[in-house]
């Protein structure tokens, strides 16, 4: 008889998520794309999937002169584009009713007071019951003067009974002071346990599932360890260019856009231990602590184990582009690194002397983003005594854009030889289920609803990563450290990264 889903508590947590609590979105800077994109379609999203709370609003604020009625609109253009599921006319119609447009500068003390009032009328009419959740999608400068006029105003403070948080876009600062500081402006109006740093990654479908594909698999948790793993391979790679984002990458560069919270996060999950239980932090602990453990890279380190390079002219899908430093808003003489790969090593019980291997690039032959547990080879005897040593196993997880695991191994060909070839077991979530897998805000937003901050970075592991990474960059700024090297766009990036592995007899893989 099947196991019933309340006898089985991982089970019961999973799926029974309960409805959020009645209440209101505010977000902050929401003319911009990214509420046009990704915020409004989730959320309609959610709507269409019945997990939306029975009483729901959502309160635009913004600068520009619009009306709610002409605000509904353009949302509803967007939506009809960006959302992943097709426009149902009827619900969206029910759904953006409840979307208001509340005009004012972010630093207009009025513009906060005349909020108050407005989301108190909408809780006496849509029975929302005064609970909040602020999401800060504006400019990061402005994050400051958004903060001190909710605590001015007292919109912070959550009502008796109520709840009020905030959800933070990144990036979290540019380094660990200004982390701190941003930090510290977010603590002063908000407690921790209220404050939800948002990272999209750790909202895919497949990063979400690192941990049950580990803990929940005795055959790949047994393995999951220095005595039977050889490398791990993170790699995050896209073939667009900087696009209309130069006047941002030119400051960033690739080791503060991706390293420092999407592939650092992805590290975490990969060799985390397993947690007491699912909560968020118990969950938050066990990635803290690999932060903790990893190897500080500093000095002589940085040039023998990070690589970094800038993309110069080539052909991505047989179309000539241009190089980075040619591209709109970039200075001629640009030194922001478009590609860097790292090698890290974890030192604790479970990872010490595996190295970790990690890389992103801009302009590189296909977009994905995956990683790649590579296990140790088979000794030189029977099928390997007197050829080749066969392929190795690798457990590939790919978190976009095709989400999915799969597992390479050795077969013997069809015939009368004995031939050995690689084979593969894929799994993809698009067809496995049954059913499109949801967007990663769609997850995200549902869990800052009901208040459950297990895949939101926490306050110490946002400072540890800065930590880690503002090491580098000092190590950068040495006259003696390496020169920035360069790669042609299609490439799979510089001769040093392959460089890299193979002082490690490894190789990267190919996507």
């Amino acid at each position: 008889m099947p196991e019933a889903a309340s006898d089985n508590p991982l089970r019961f947590h999973l799926v029974n998520r309960p409805v959020p609590d009645p209440c209101i979105i505010v977000i902050f800077g929401a003319t911009g794309d990214l509420t046009r994109r990704k915020l409004i379609p989730a959320l309609y999203n959610l709507a269409a999937d019945g997990n939306l709370p029975s009483s729901f609003a959502v309160v635009c604020f913004a600068r520009r002169e619009k009306t709610s009625e002409s605000f509904r609109e353009e949302l509803g253009e967007a939506a009809r584009k960006y959302s992943r599921r097709p426009l149902n006319d009827e619900l969206w119609t029910r759904f953006a009713a409840d979307i208001f447009y509340h005009r004012s500068s972010f630093d207009q003390t009025e513009g906060y007071t005349t909020l108050r009032d407005e989301l108190n009328a909408i809780d006496q009419r849509l029975g929302t019951r005064g609970n909040r959740l602020y999401y800060l999608a504006s400019s990061p400068t402005e994050f400051d003067i958004i903060l001190e006029n909710l605590s001015a105003s007292g919109l912070n403070q959550a009502k008796p009974g109520a709840w009020s948080r905030i959800i933070v876009e990144k990036p979290f600062g540019t380094d660990l002071p200004s982390a701190q500081r941003l930090n510290d402006a977010v603590s002063s109006a908000f407690p921790e346990c209220d404050t939800f740093r948002i990272d999209h990654y750790l909202g895919k479908e497949t990063a979400q599932n690192i941990m049950v594909l580990r803990f929940a698999n005795t055959v790949f948790e047994a393995l999951w360890n220095r005595r039977y793993v050889d490398n791990v391979q993170i790699t995050a790679s896209e073939p667009l260019g900087v696009e209309s984002r130069a006047g941002y990458y030119e400051h960033s560069g690739a080791l503060r856009d991706m390293v420092q919270n999407h592939l650092l996060q992805l590290l975490c999950l990969t060799a985390m231990e397993p947690p007491i239980d699912l909560g968020a932090d118990a969950v938050r602990n066990e990635k803290v602590k690999v932060m903790q453990a990893l190897r500080p890279l500093t000095g002589a380190a940085v040039a023998e184990n990070v690589v970094r390079a800038q993309y110069t002219e080539g052909f991505i899908n047989g179309h000539e582009v241009p190089g980075y430093r040619h591209e709109p808003g970039v200075a001629p003489e640009s030194m922001t690194e478009t590609y860097v790969a790292l090698r890290l090593h974890i030192d604790n019980w479970r990872w010490a002397g595996v190295p970790f291997f990690m890389r992103v690039g801009k302009r590189l032959p296909k977009s994905g983003t995956e990683i790649a547990i590579q296990f140790r080879g088979t000794p030189p005897v029977l099928f390997n005594r007197e050829s080749k040593l066969q392929d190795p196993n690798v457990l590939v997880i790919r978190i976009q854009p095709d989400e999915g695991i799969s597992f390479r191994m050795a077969a013997k060909m069809p015939g009368t030889m004995l031939q050995l070839e690689p084979v593969k077991m894929d799994f993809h979530y698009g067809t496995s289920f049954g059913k499109a897998t949801p967007e990663a805000y769609e997850r995200l937003l549902l869990d800052a609803m009901s208040g459950d901050a297990t895949l939101f970075a926490r306050r110490d592991e946002v400072e540890h990563a800065w930590t880690f990474i503002d090491h580098i960059r000092e190590a950068w700024k040495d006259s003696s450290a390496p020169r920035l090297d360069f790669y042609p766009a299609g490439s799979w990036g510089p001769r040093q990264a392959d460089e890299l592995l193979s002082q490690d007899h490894a190789v990267w893989r190919r996507l």
